[in-house]
């Protein structure tokens, strides 16, 4: 049966139920745990890029809990931000340095001689067309997005594995299993976060330590700050779509917490987010009609203004 064709403001991809399908062994979304995990305070956390945005509000959900939290990002640590909860310890932490990331374990090994949980969820945000984006563009959103990831894993999982116990969380995006125009470089690093996490989940089990990707679509933050400015109109393009989202960062986290509680490897916390993966998965001809009418959007709103694209607007149907 042939799909009506429509245009791209009036295409709404349905929520599908997966209960509803008639595909054999999908009644759930994949990786997640049957059962929740019993409630478990005063873990010792982690979270990277914690002073802001969605870092900043999963360290205030995990304090809450009554757990015990470290919050690293970029200010000296003898000038604390003051966002910072009062009850959190914090840290200076710049992912890209092997010697902070040392640093960031010796002090862990000090105050509290192990770590429960690791959020890896420090990151930039990048949109540009493939020509407009430059060496450095990529070199930096591998840098801190990707590498960034990895050095918190290789620093801390030795630790994990000898506990026998623990958690790593890395903050992914939508983009990571959606891959919308205009947004190359981010969603390579994204869905490389995705395999990164996948692959560990095999690896680690053994020892007993936990894995999760978040993936969550756009919401409300200070991501939109960090966009580069090589690509202005691409740029502008997802700040839209961020300042246009309905949730914040403390509901996003609010859903994260439920999934960790779950320990779901896949967390989608959000309607749009889940919406749109199950979109790809079983609707894969309303996704490509939808993913090419961003592009034609684009293309003709950067056309009609001469390369700066001040009108190219979409639906947010990619991640954070």
């Amino acid at each position: 049966m042939r799909l009506p064709k429509v245009s791209l403001p009036e295409l709404t991809l349905p929520d599908l139920s997966l209960q509803n399908l008639p595909l054999p062994g999908l009644d759930r979304l994949p990786f997640s745990s049957s059962s929740p995990s019993p409630a478990d305070t005063h873990r010792r956390v982690l979270v990277t890029g914690g002073a802001s945005g969605l870092g900043l509000a999963l360290a205030t959900a995990f304090l809450e809990r009554g757990d015990r939290v470290i919050v690293a990002d970029l200010a000296p640590t003898d000038d604390r931000p003051d966002s910072v909860p009062a009850d959190a310890h914090y840290l200076r932490l710049d992912v890209r340095s092997e010697d902070e990331w040392q640093a960031a374990r010796a002090e862990v090994e000090k105050i509290w001689g192990g770590l429960d949980v690791l959020v890896n969820n420090a990151g930039i945000a990048q949109g540009g067309r493939i020509e407009m984006l430059t060496e450095d563009d990529w070199r930096q959103i591998v840098d801190i997005n990707l590498l960034g990831v990895a050095r918190g894993c290789r620093t801390f999982v030795p630790i994990l594995k000898a506990q026998g116990s623990g958690h790593l969380v890395n903050t992914a995006s939508l983009a990571g299993l959606v891959h919308p125009p205009t947004m190359s470089s981010y969603t390579a690093v994204k869905a490389a976060v995705v395999a990164i996490s996948e692959s560990l989940r095999w690896e680690l089990e053994p020892f007993g330590v936990d894995v999760s990707v978040l993936c969550p679509s756009f919401f409300r933050t200070n991501l939109a700050s960090s966009l580069n400015a090589s690509d202005p109109a691409a740029s502008g393009f997802a700040s839209k779509l961020i300042d246009r989202s309905e949730r914040g960062a403390d509901e996003i986290a609010a859903e994260v917490m439920t999934g960790l509680d779950a320990k779901q490897f896949l967390i989608l916390p959000d309607p749009d987010a889940r919406k749109s993966y199950r979109a790809k998965r079983f609707l894969p001809a309303a996704y490509a009609r939808t993913m090419l009418g961003m592009g034609q959007k684009f293309a003709a709103a950067t056309r009609a203004t001469g390369g700066s694209g001040a009108e190219a607007g979409g639906t947010g149907a990619t991640g954070t």
